[in-house]
């Protein structure tokens, strides 16, 4: 067997007959299946020996597939029992992505070999596998050297890219993992996982959702499932996977070790969004902050065990290893971080004393993300705070001024917004920021009044609240985007009536962010509720 590596094919030749019988001999031989893996220049890479049923294809770390179709290795295989392509052969080219798969199909004591193939084919909704009839070996007529470049420019076409402004789209696959809540909570959440997608300019090709009676400690969803949605995110040509629950260290290694996909979560997900969205100096220190904070439980190497910082008998060596090297500059950095974010509080909190001490009343907008919140500061102050429909399209706070009759005025602040299963480290990256909501004498807590779930998206900002212990705050509900309600009425009456009546029950107002004029009940309860017993201000 080891003299299989000795072995050349002719570009043009998928196998020689040569290579073929020695191949079919050897494993006629020790019973047991036996293959090849060949580049595309002909040099035999790696021999494999199985069993009766099968083998077992080793780690292609020479051959990365990164962005290309196609890995530029074929597989050629003996079956023992004259079988055809199996399910576990097509899952083997699929995963793989290998140019080419041949079994190799022979009965004991007669001399003629039959040969079946399969490969990838561009087709509707992705690559598929497309399996060949059997054919006695001598009468396959394959130009090998054409056929792969024309293959896989084939497939590089059906799974280009999508640019968006001159860049292109990362193109991910969505997955939604719980043993709790419905079927529609499930759907809702994978809803809002694909807008985050959109947010940060990442194409969602296909999602999936599962419940499980329990969760699988190493995958998330089964085995089985898992290597599903592997080989759907190749045919679709994705080159992500996102959960929408947060992996653990140990789940990432597992799925990671089954593809060459990037696997994040939901967490690193609104990272990334909230790193594209930081522009002033306090928003960058505290992304940097966050992510560090996530990234360092996550980082990968020989583990505790082998660590030379313990001391003692087995930690006597060269130094530290380059894993614990990587971790102690996060830790270092993580340290300057927090003392620059303390530094950069002492000036926000030096600002807030004069703001109070000036006597000034002070108002805080918050509320669940794309609610509308910077679009409201604007249409109140007549300001250019950065709007866009997308989520958390503005992560820094914004100030302003909003001046009344008879020389009148508030300061409203405007907040980054609130999400479901905001990350951790991200909650306590930015309640530095979230101090400026202490000294607020009122929360305008602006609701998305068009969205199915505005619900549920007050109660995610009450428990935020709750948790930063403002529940307390002062509140007045902002029914947002009223305008969107007429189109609601015409769609479906139900919900336009619930949302009507939460507003009346909770005493919330129903505006338009986008109309001036419909914000005039909202600056008539301002003035009530700051110099109460006075006549309008704004007649």
């Amino acid at each position: 067997m080891e003299r299989l590596y000795r072995r050349r094919v002719p570009p043009a030749e998928f196998c020689t007959h040569e290579l073929a019988a020695r191949l079919v001999e050897i494993s006629s031989d020790i019973r047991r299946q036996v293959g090849i893996l060949v580049n595309r220049y002909g040099v035999v890479e790696h021999v494999i020996c199985g069993d009766e049923k099968g083998l077992v294809i080793p780690e292609l770390r020479d051959y990365p597939l990164g962005k290309r179709s196609l890995r530029g290795l074929r597989l050629i295989h003996t079956h023992l029992k004259n079988e055809q392509i199996s399910e576990d052969d097509i899952t083997d080219l699929s995963l793989l992505r290998l140019d080419l798969l041949a079994a190799l199909l022979f009965t004991p004591g007669k001399p003629q070999i039959f040969a079946q193939m399969a490969h990838l084919s561009p087709a509707h909704g992705g690559p598929s596998a497309v399996v060949e009839p059997v054919r006695p070996l001598e009468r396959i007529d394959l130009d090998f050297a054409h056929f792969i470049p024309e293959l896989e420019a084939d497939l590089e076409r059906a799974t280009r890219l999508t640019t968006k402004g001159g860049e292109a789209l990362e193109r991910a696959i969505l997955i939604s993992v719980t043993i709790t809540g419905t079927r529609q909570e499930a759907e809702d959440s994978i809803a809002e996982l694909r807008e985050l997608a959109r947010t940060a300019r990442v194409e969602a090709l296909d999602a999936f959702i599962q419940r499980p009676r329990k969760l699988n400690p190493r995958f998330l969803m089964g085995e089985g499932k898992m290597r599903d949605v592997v080989i759907r995110a190749l045919q679709r040509g994705a080159s992500m996977l996102i959960f929408d629950q947060e992996l653990t260290p140990a789940q990432i290694r597992s799925i990671s070790a089954m593809t060459e996909l990037k696997v994040i979560d939901r967490s690193q997900l609104i990272l990334d969004i909230f790193a594209r969205r930081a522009k002033s100096l306090d928003g960058k220190v505290q992304v940097e902050l966050a992510q560090l904070k996530y990234l360092l439980p996550r980082l990968t190497g020989r583990g505790v065990q082998m660590s030379r910082l313990m001391g003692g008998i087995g930690g006597r060596g060269p130094g530290e290893t380059k894993l614990e090297t990587d971790r102690r500059r996060i830790r270092d950095r993580i340290a300057s971080l927090e003392r620059e974010l303390k530094e950069l509080s002492r000036g926000r909190d030096q600002r807030r004393r004069q703001r109070v001490k000036a006597g000034v009343p002070i108002i805080s907008i918050v509320g669940y993300t794309n609610a509308g919140k910077s679009t409201l500061l604007n249409a109140l102050t007549q300001s250019d705070v950065f709007t866009e429909d997308l989520l958390f399209a503005t992560l820094d706070t914004s100030t302003r001024r909003l001046r009344f009759p008879r020389e009148r005025e508030v300061i409203i602040t405007d907040t980054v917004g609130f999400i479901r299963s905001l990350p951790a480290s991200l909650m306590g990256a930015f309640k530095a920021t979230l101090e400026e909501l202490r000294d607020a004498d009122l929360l305008l807590h602006v609701v998305d009044a068009a969205n199915p779930r505005f619900e549920d998206q007050i109660a995610q900002v009450g428990r935020i609240l709750d948790e930063l212990e403002l529940g307390d705050k002062p509140q007045l509900l902002v029914f947002n985007k009223a305008d969107l309600l007429a189109e609601m009425k015409k769609a479906d009456t139900v919900a336009f009536l619930k949302v009507r009546q939460i507003a009346r029950t909770r005493g919330g107002i129903t505006v338009s962010a986008r109309d001036r004029k419909s914000l005039a009940p909202l600056i008539q309860e301002l003035q009530q509720r700051f110099w109460p017993g006075e006549e309008s201000l704004m007649d």
